[in-house]
C-alpha cells in the first residue's frame, strides 16, 4: 500500500525534506505514467521561475543598464542609413531590440502609452493595422537557442560576432560559464532523489547528469559604430568581461586575419540595413574569401541565400559552405516565437 505524499509538503521545506517529498511524490506515479511525466518535467516552462539561474539575472541587468543608456527605438543618430532604409520599408515599421525590450516588457509599454503595436491607417479613425517591428540584436530566448541546440562545445575556441552592436551575442557566451542547462537541471535532481529502480529505467547516463556550457577561449565583436563600441566597452567594464571579451572598431573588411582564425563567426542582419548594395556585396565578397577554416562554423540570419539575392556577387555557396539542418522543436509547448528561430541558420565551412 502506498502512503499519500501530501502530508510531506509544506511551507519552505529544507532540501532534505523537499527531496523526501519529491520521492515520495514519484512512488505514487504508475510506472506507465513515469516517462511522460520525465518527459513533462523536461520540457515544461512551468518551473521556470524556480530554475531561472544568476547568468539570466546578469543579462537582464546589462539590459536595464543598455536601456538607461539608449532612447526607446534603441537607433542612434550616428545610424543614418539604417534609420533611411526602415523608413523606406512598404509597411509603418519601428526598431524594437530584442534583447532589451521581451514581449512583456512591451505590452507595459503599450499599456503606459509609451509605444503601440498598430498604426493609424486613416489619421483619426479606427482603422489601426499592426506596425512592423524589427530588431537587430537576438534576443535572451533566440540567445539560449544558439548556446544550447545549434552550436557545440565552444572551449578553447575563438568566436567571432559581426556587427556586435550592443555586445548581446559576446555577454550570452561570458554569462553561460558554469550554467546548468535546464534539462540537466531536472535530471541532476532527479538522479539524485530517485531510487535506482527508477534511475535504470530508460535513463541514460548522461541524461543523469547535469552538463556544464563549455566557454569560448576568445570573444571578439567587430562594430563599424563607434557609439556602440563605447556602450560595449562599458558593459565589459562594469561587469569584469575583459578576460576574455574583446570589442574591435574597425570595418569588418579588415580584419582578414580574425576571420581566417574563427572557430565560428555570428552575423545577425548585419549588412542590410548598414551598407548600401555596393558596399553589401563587396562585404560579403570579403567573409567567402576569408571564413575558410575546415570545420569552423557560420551562423547567420537570415539564410546566406537570403542575403545574397538581388546583390551582384560572384559566390558559389556549395564549394564554401554545407547548411546543417537544425531542429526548431527543442522547446515544445512554449510559449516562443519559433519564427524568429527559423531565421536563424548554421553553415559548417567545407
Amino acid at each position: 500500500m502506498r502512503t499519500s505524499p501530501s502530508g510531506a509538503f509544506c511551507c519552505n521545506m529544507e532540501f532534505r525534506s523537499a527531496r523526501q517529498a519529491i520521492l515520495q511524490l514519484l512512488g505514487t506515479v504508475a510506472p506507465a505514467a513515469l516517462p511522460a511525466l520525465l518527459e513533462w518535467m523536461r520540457t515544461t516552462r512551468e518551473f521556470d521561475e524556480f530554475t531561472q539561474d544568476n547568468n539570466d539575472t546578469i543579462l537582464k541587468n546589462i539590459a536595464e543598464d543598455l536601456r538607461n543608456c539608449l532612447p526607446l527605438e534603441t537607433m542612434l543618430s550616428s545610424e543614418r542609413l539604417a534609420l533611411q532604409k526602415i523608413q523606406q520599408r512598404p509597411e509603418p515599421t519601428v526598431h524594437v531590440d530584442a534583447f532589451l525590450y521581451d514581449e512583456d516588457f512591451i505590452d507595459s509599454l503599450c499599456e503606459e502609452g509609451k509605444m503601440s503595436r498598430n498604426y493609424c491607417m486613416v489619421c483619426g479613425s479606427h482603422q489601426t493595422a499592426p506596425l512592423g517591428f524589427i530588431s537587430h540584436s537576438f534576443s535572451l530566448m533566440e540567445l539560449k537557442f544558439i548556446y544550447q541546440h545549434v552550436l557545440p562545445d565552444l572551449s578553447g575556441k575563438l568566436l567571432v560576432d559581426v556587427g556586435s552592436r550592443l555586445g548581446t551575442v559576446l555577454y550570452g557566451v561570458k554569462s553561460s560559464l558554469w550554467t546548468y542547462s535546464t534539462f540537466g537541471k531536472y535530471f541532476l535532481l532527479l538522479a539524485t532523489v530517485l531510487p535506482a529502480t527508477i534511475q535504470d529505467k530508460g535513463i541514460s547516463t548522461k541524461q543523469k547528469q547535469g552538463y556544464l556550457y563549455s566557454s569560448a577561449l576568445q570573444l571578439y565583436g567587430v562594430e563599424l559604430n563607434g557609439d556602440f563600441c563605447q556602450l560595449q566597452e562599458m558593459i565589459i567594464k562594469k561587469y569584469q568581461f575583459t578576460d576574455r571579451i574583446k570589442v574591435l572598431h574597425a570595418d569588418i573588411c579588415t580584419q582578414d586575419a580574425l576571420l581566417q582564425n574563427a572557430d565560428v563567426v555570428i552575423m545577425n542582419n548585419v549588412f542590410e540595413y548598414f551598407l548600401d548594395e555596393v558596399e553589401q556585396a563587396r562585404a560579403w565578397e570579403y567573409i567567402s574569401h576569408n571564413v575558410r577554416k575546415q570545420g569552423s562554423l557560420l551562423v547567420t540570419v537570415p539564410s546566406i541565400e537570403e542575403s545574397l539575392s538581388g546583390l551582384q556577387v560572384n559566390i558559389q555557396l556549395s564549394p564554401w559552405v554545407e547548411e546543417v539542418p537544425l531542429n526548431y522543436d527543442v522547446y515544445p509547448g512554449k510559449d516562443i516565437d519559433r519564427e524568429a528561430l527559423e531565421q536563424i541558420h548554421l553553415y559548417k565551412i567545407l
